[in-house]
């Protein structure tokens, strides 16, 4: 098969040795880096995306963590379920169905199944207060909504102002975006940019990572209050054309 406008999804070798590359790139930063000097975080690899666990102090913590780790080249994304401060951390997994990414995180479909723990339709809103989740898992569940930006501003409301939105689809130019007849939206990477400045949403968001290899587009994202600085270009041209 030829790919056209974007490199061949990786295989399963050429990840396994991606993923161990970045392992031992990220021991190295723990090890001599001063500023992460003392910080009690496991990392390991698993596709590219990076899964953070541990105690860390404080959400500035986690921040810099999440930051120094997401510059290594080959990193597509950086999860985490990291208790800051001694607290576990509230996780949403929309659309779960019987997998979530972390067994812990609270699973919220419209069918009842094993890793569901809330049932609400995602296009009536999120049953769950302002402020009350560290982060929102939304894979493989953009493309199958009409119209997701009322969910994506949900996430927004329910997300604490230092909380991460992770988006995982299917890239647009791979077959599997087209292959499943339940799709009906293509997401790109200038998707993510799009998303986090809208004209004429006062919604925006922060950009902390952004990526696509070859099958899947990654987006980390974190709610920017209405006042808060958004992201300088030179941020945006690790991600955006």
């Amino acid at each position: 098969m030829t790919w056209i406008g974007g490199a061949a999804p990786h295989g399963g070798r050429r990840m396994g040795a991606l993923d161990r590359h970045l392992t031992e790139s990220v021991h190295d930063l723990l090890a001599h880096d001063d500023r992460l000097r003392g910080v009690a975080v496991d990392v390991r690899f698993d596709g590219g995306v990076a899964h953070l666990g541990g105690d860390l102090r404080d959400g500035k913590e986690l921040l810099l963590v999440r930051r120094l780790i997401g510059r290594l080249a080959g990193v597509l994304a950086v999860w985490s379920r990291v208790r800051v401060g001694g607290r576990e951390p509230v996780i949403l997994d929309l659309g779960s169905g019987e997998i979530k990414q972390y067994p812990p995180n609270i699973g919220v479909d419209r069918r009842p199944a094993t890793g569901v723990d809330v049932r609400a339709d995602l296009t009536d809103g999120l049953p769950f207060a302002d402020r009350s989740a560290d982060a929102i898992f939304a894979v493989h569940v953009l493309e199958h909504l009409i119209d997701y930006l009322p969910l994506v501003d949900e996430c927004h409301r329910v997300l604490r102002p230092d909380g991460v939105l992770h988006v995982l689809s299917p890239w647009w130019r791979y077959v599997n975006a087209v292959a499943d007849p339940t799709h009906v939206r293509l997401l790109d990477v200038q998707t993510i940019k799009g998303i986090c400045a809208r004209p004429g949403s006062p919604l925006r968001w922060y950009p902390l990572h952004a990526g696509c290899d070859g099958a899947s587009v990654f987006g980390d994202l974190a709610p920017l209050a209405e006042q808060e600085p958004g992201p300088d270009d030179a941020h945006l041209a690790r991600f955006f054309d």
